[in-house]
């Protein structure tokens, strides 16, 4: 069998594409271990935040892990590439990249929203490599 990236990654969805205003929204819980209820495990994480219009204010988005999937935290800086993202109106229609590295079986996406009117519509969906067996089961 051919290994391509198909059989390489998984993706599963975290924050659902939305209008987002002051306050802060907690993406659903993706897990590194299995997250298909196969045989597959991930070591490394990537959170695609897919950016819409966003007329004001500033949305910053975070990588959070959990050793239990019930008690989160920031993910530690020395395990997170490229972040945190600070979303504007000047980053309206783009799409901004985080890394995880960490060794925390949970991660999930966290936006905080500040200074906002009518806010903007971003999502995050989390992309998981560096798995222990190949092709992964989907």
């Amino acid at each position: 069998m051919r290994t391509t990236l198909y059989s390489q990654i998984l993706t599963r969805p975290s924050l659902s594409v939305a209008s987002r205003t002051n306050g802060t929204v907690n993406g659903s819980t993706v897990d590194k271990a299995d997250p298909s209820g196969g045989y597959d495990g991930f070591t490394a994480a990537l959170l695609v935040v897919v950016a819409g219009t966003i007329t004001d204010g500033t949305h910053t988005v975070t990588v959070q892990d959990s050793d239990d999937g019930s008690a989160w935290a920031a993910a530690d800086t020395a395990f997170v590439q490229g972040g945190p993202v600070a979303l504007t109106s000047a980053n309206s229609n783009t799409v901004a990249e985080l890394g995880y590295t960490g060794p925390k079986r949970y991660v999930r996406a966290s936006v905080v929203t500040s200074g906002a009117t009518t806010g903007g519509t971003l999502g995050a969906v989390v992309v998981l490599g560096g798995q222990t067996s190949l092709p992964v089961k989907r």
